[in-house]
């Protein structure tokens, strides 16, 4: 019997996205959210799904949403501020969980902190299952099986074309990547790295680091890679100002005080859930993904590239493709998992492409 799935954050922007996905998929997901007046809304609008309140400053109420055999779709973010009890009711439950955060520091708490706690459970955690960061685990993955065992490093980049403005939980994102610690996998193992500390171009465009899953996951599919690295191209020529911007916010923020109050500072003018691109300008962007596997003395041995949807609807119907496939006993492991472990590989490729975003020739 299929599990249910509970989408909490169903009344933001990319929950409602999410949750449309979910229903065109055939799913019946119980919606969550603060406002009861707006989830019932959205839950009538819907064909008159069920509805729940719950709020992450009373974690009770989030614990109360799932039961165990159940899939928690969270879309609360910035999640390094209201992530946490989503998580951990799930784990407690006894319930997979999926959501769809890009912020380095959450990413690696679910791969560090919750991955023996959900193993112990039985359950599956799956972060930043949308287009942060789904489409490059699959072309990483794609690109190093066919470069074979000479490949030790892989670059992933992520870029989109279009006049789409990010939404205010992307900025309000961004704005914590600046000021939190991030990560890279070189030499075989993680190591602690900045956000935006370097800057590389592919095919001319340009890209800073981030920290994202494909540095816990794709070690895993590859065993003998020894740097992966992620670079996200969404600035253009603002790379370079960004990765200044990323040394002098590094340096400010090691002065007592200075990172909360960053933090405050930003939090007047930067909120989540405010909003995002309209359809017609979703409709007018695309995403665009490459992943370059090299060898040891780099040299370029397998380049995989994907093109498709704009990474807000995108996002939404992956969300709703993993609930889905999670819901029907789907996923193929414990713990913290990447979408290749959790999935397969081309069973992954099939779903990104139901998404909507597809290998180009």
């Amino acid at each position: 019997m299929a599990g249910r799935i509970v989408l909490f954050g169903a009344t933001g922007y990319t929950g409602g996205l999410t949750a449309r996905a979910l229903v065109a998929r055939g799913a019946a997901p119980l919606l969550a959210g603060r406002s009861q007046s707006r989830v019932e809304a959205l839950a009538a609008e819907l064909g008159g799904l069920e509805s729940a309140v719950a709020d992450v400053t009373q974690p009770q109420t989030v614990r109360a949403l799932v039961e165990a055999g159940d899939v928690l779709v969270s879309t609360v973010g910035p999640f390094v501020r209201w992530g946490e009890p989503a998580v951990r009711a799930a784990i407690d439950a006894g319930a997979h969980y999926i959501d769809s955060t890009g912020e380095p520091p959450f990413i690696r708490a679910i791969f560090e902190r919750h991955d023996a706690a959900a193993q112990e459970a039985g359950v599956g955690l799956l972060t930043a299952f949308g287009y942060d960061y789904v489409p490059g685990n699959l072309a990483g993955a794609l690109a190093l099986r066919e470069a074979g065992e000479r490949a030790v490093s892989v670059d992933v980049g992520y870029f989109v074309s279009g006049d789409a403005q990010p939404s205010g939980g992307t900025r309000a994102s961004a704005v914590g990547m600046l000021t939190e610690s991030a990560y890279a996998f070189a030499g075989g193992r993680l190591v602690d790295a900045r956000t935006a500390r370097s800057v590389r171009s592919f095919d001319g465009r340009p890209a800073v680091s981030v920290g994202a899953t494909e540095q816990f996951a794709l070690p895993r599919v590859h065993p003998g890679l020894r740097d992966a690295r992620v670079w996200l191209g969404w600035f253009g020529p603002a790379s370079r100002p960004l990765q200044a911007i990323s040394a002098a916010t590094a340096l400010a923020t090691k002065l007592p005080g200075v990172r909360s109050a960053i933090g405050a500072t930003a939090g007047r003018f930067v909120h989540g859930s405010t909003g995002g691109p309209d359809a017609a300008a979703r409709a007018g962007t695309r995403s665009h993904i490459v992943a370059i596997a090299s060898d040891a003395r780099g040299r370029e041995l397998a380049t995989v590239r994907l093109e498709g949807d704009n990474p807000y609807d995108f996002t939404g119907a992956m969300l709703a493709w993993g609930a889905t496939a999670a819901a029907g006993g789907a996923i193929g492991g414990q713990g913290a998992l990447g979408p290749v472990d959790a999935f397969g590989l081309d069973a992954l490729e099939r779903g990104v492409g139901e998404a909507g975003i597809t290998r180009r020739p």
